[in-house]
């Protein structure tokens, strides 16, 4: 994994500011630009996990649309374990009215599921957090909504490369920080630039710690 290669690439590109302007232009279009720019980083973790001359990508509007569209779709359906944890939570109240549980009582059990539950959506999001990279690998290189449902390859890639996974777990929260961070001080405008870098600069760990997943088996 090399973290600065992830970050410098982008400045490699001749045409980089250009790009990343227009790009972080589209990105300030609610939802649909949020979409594109998944999209946008899936290119980059494409051209990286197939050891591909890596530039910074121009636009594609529908190609990047498309492929975020799949990613989002893929988000959806793996965050229903979330939904089906917070459901106790509010189950248990409209029980708690229905069977007219005395106040105690009904404390108790809310307190209870509302401590298990919380703890349950912590380990998933973590996990979550964790496995949606490889997700967003794959379904780059696959160029398939279907890929992204592919849970036996999808563990086993993230099995075989744990580290590098973690890697570019730390090193995609820091460069969000960061993005955030110099976006906000520049009065909330540097933000078209900040996160037009952080999307291309995800992909490209994501591509790297997948390229080395598919590696692992021969160098075993």
């Amino acid at each position: 994994m090399d973290l600065g290669l992830a970050l410098r690439f982008v400045f490699e590109d001749e045409d980089w500011l250009r790009k990343v302007l227009i790009n972080g232009l589209i990105g300030l279009i609610p939802v649909v630009g949020q979409i594109y720019l998944v999209g946008w980083c899936l290119e980059v973790a494409r051209q990286v996990a197939l050891d591909q001359y890596t530039v910074l990508p121009d636009m594609d509007f529908g190609l990047y649309l498309r492929r975020g569209f799949q990613i989002f779709v893929a988000g959806l359906v793996y965050s229903i374990p979330v939904w089906i944890f917070v459901l106790p939570m509010v189950i248990i109240p409209i029980l708690g009215t229905t069977l007219t549980m005395d106040e105690d009582t009904l404390a108790a059990f809310m307190g209870i599921s509302s401590l298990c539950c919380s703890g349950l959506i912590i380990v998933y999001a973590i996990f979550l957090g964790l496995i949606m990279q490889v997700v967003y690998a794959h379904v780059a290189v696959e160029d398939s909504l279907k890929a992204a449902f592919e849970f036996a390859e999808i563990f086993r890639l993230f099995k075989v490369a744990i580290g590098p996974w973690l890697l570019a777990f730390v090193g995609v929260m820091v460069a969000g920080f960061a993005a955030s961070l110099i976006g906000s001080i520049a009065c909330g405008i540097g933000i078209v630039f900040t996160m037009a870098i952080y999307f291309p600069v995800m992909g490209h760990l994501y591509g790297q710690a997948y390229r080395q997943a598919k590696m692992a088996p021969v160098l075993n």
